[in-house]
């Protein structure tokens, strides 16, 4: 797959903070408000359910909820049409999750995470009609 234009930085870091409000909405669901802003695991539980979220999601419809949002996907730098692989997709959850692979990336955009599982985050091309 050369030459693949990779999401902006902006896009991504909408995409996760789309997320991360999502994840938060879901522990504080199940688990209450008040739960939510007095336990210290609370924070753990949003990370918690931040990697699954985006794990299982990638490796089913090729994007988090977040990035499915803003109109992105993760696909196989290898131009496979399958998803990436669920455990390569939990796998790159968990690189984002540790922040720090994410901010080493190489020239075209792909973070230690993308290459660790041979992924790439793209956007999505709309079609144009006439």
């Amino acid at each position: 797959m050369p030459d693949v234009e990779t999401a902006s930085w902006p896009r991504r870091v909408l995409a996760l903070v789309v997320d991360w409000a999502a994840s938060t909405l879901v522990v504080i669901a199940v688990g209450g408000l008040d739960w939510y802003a007095t336990s210290r695991l609370s924070g753990v539980a949003v990370l918690a359910v931040y990697v699954v979220e985006s794990g299982l999601l990638t490796a089913l419809a090729k994007g988090s909820f977040g990035q499915l949002l803003t109109g992105l996907r993760v696909v196989r730098m290898n131009g496979d049409p399958r998803p990436v692989s669920l455990l390569g997709a939990l796998g790159r959850s968990v690189l984002i999750a540790l922040v720090v692979p994410p901010l080493v990336f190489r020239p075209d955009g792909r973070g230690l995470h993308d290459l660790a599982v041979g992924s790439v985050t793209v956007p999505v091309r709309r079609a144009v009609t006439s």
